[in-house]
Order: C-alpha cells, then structure tokens, then sequence
C-alpha cells in the first residue's frame, strides 16, 4: 500500500525590500550642522546686552551728520546684537499671525524638499505624473510671488524689518560710541553680509554637496 504524499502548497518568495531614506537626507542635515554651527559662532560674537542698555551711554546727537556716525559706529559694534533684535521682532511678528507663519514654512519646506535638497535621480512624480526640473522651478517661483505678494506674509515681513530696523536706527544715533572699541580684525569683518556669509557659504557647500552624498548612498 502505497504513502500518499501530502500535497506540496507552492510558496512564492518575496523578497523585502527595507525602506531607505531619502538620499537627500545626509545632504539636508549636513546643511543644518553647517548653518547651526555658523549661526552659533555668530552669535558667540554678540556684546554683552547690558553694555547695549547702558543709560549713561545715551545722548542727544549734536547733528545729523553726527547720528550717522553713531549709527555707523554702534552697527560696527554691536551688529550681532542688532541683528538678533530684528530677527526676534520677526520671529514674534511671525508667531503672532500662525496663518502666514504656516504658509512661510510650507514655502521653506518646498524649496528645501522639492528642488535644494531633491536627488537629481529622482524625478518628482505627483499624481501619476512627471515634472521635469524646469518644471518644477517655475512652481515655485510662482508659489513663492503668490506667497510673498498675494497674501499677508510679505506685509508682515516688511512692517517687522521697518519696526527693527527703526529701533537699531534710533538706538544707533542716541547712544554714544566713545566707550566702544574695536579691533582691526573686527573692523574688517564688520557688516551684515560678513555676518551671514558664512551660513551663506556653508549652506552652498551642502548643495554642492549634495550630489555626490546621494551617489555615495
């Protein structure tokens, strides 16, 4: 009498494939490291703020001529601090309205994610179809005139510069430079676009960086 052998139940093998992150994803965080560190030997750089509120450093300027130079002077000086107060009267100003705070960071986001940080070999697919780069670009541009033009974020953006802008101003002229000393080297490196240009540099080094991080991943 003969064994019956059990039926053999056909198993197919699927291979699992592991989710992998985004290649721009060392890019992107390279680019935050770079920017966290500039912003942060920046602003080791700040005056202590009770040398900026010294009340008997304050005085009427003789002319206008002379408020400029004071202007001119305490910028030189305590430009850290200044631009700190401006970029916290436009963080405030932001926080206020949540609407446009939104809509700013959907802005950031999409430049960052859909076409900074995005893997030159991954095509952006929305809805079954295929924006080429160029594409791409053009909705941004167009995002970003509908975002800063056509709704409330440009105003705001602009009434907090005026309102910061205003106040480093007029503490500039009423506060008396001649207790203020500066060191050639800081001389040298005074002005905002010194301030700034190394996280402008350093965010273009992660961009330029980005592609061979996704060729490495």
């Amino acid at each position: 009498m003969s064994t019956a052998v059990p039926p053999v139940i056909p198993v197919s093998s699927v291979q699992s494939v592991e989710s992998q992150p985004p290649a721009a994803s060392p890019a992107f965080l390279s680019f935050v490291s770079r920017l966290n560190e500039s912003l942060r030997n920046g602003l080791s750089q700040r005056r202590p703020w009770a040398e900026l509120v010294d009340r008997s450093a304050f005085s009427k300027p003789e002319s206008f001529s002379d408020a400029l130079v004071r202007v001119r002077k305490n910028y030189s000086y305590f430009r850290v601090n200044y631009l700190s107060a401006i970029g916290l009267i436009l963080a405030f100003s932001l926080l206020s309205h949540p609407f446009s705070l939104l809509l700013l960071l959907g802005l950031l986001c999409s430049w960052i994610f859909l076409y900074l940080f995005r893997p030159a070999d991954q095509p952006l697919i929305v809805f079954g179809r295929t924006f080429s780069d160029r594409e791409t670009l053009g909705f941004l541009i167009i995002f970003s005139v509908f975002v800063v033009f056509l709704t409330t974020v440009g105003s705001l953006l602009i009434s907090a510069l005026m309102v910061g802008v205003g106040l480093v101003c007029a503490h500039g002229a009423f506060r008396a430079p001649e207790d203020l000393f500066l060191d050639e080297q800081e001389q040298v490196s005074t002005g905002f676009l010194s301030f700034l240009g190394g996280a402008a540099t350093n965010a273009a080094v992660a961009v330029a960086a980005a592609p061979a991080v996704a060729a490495r991943v």
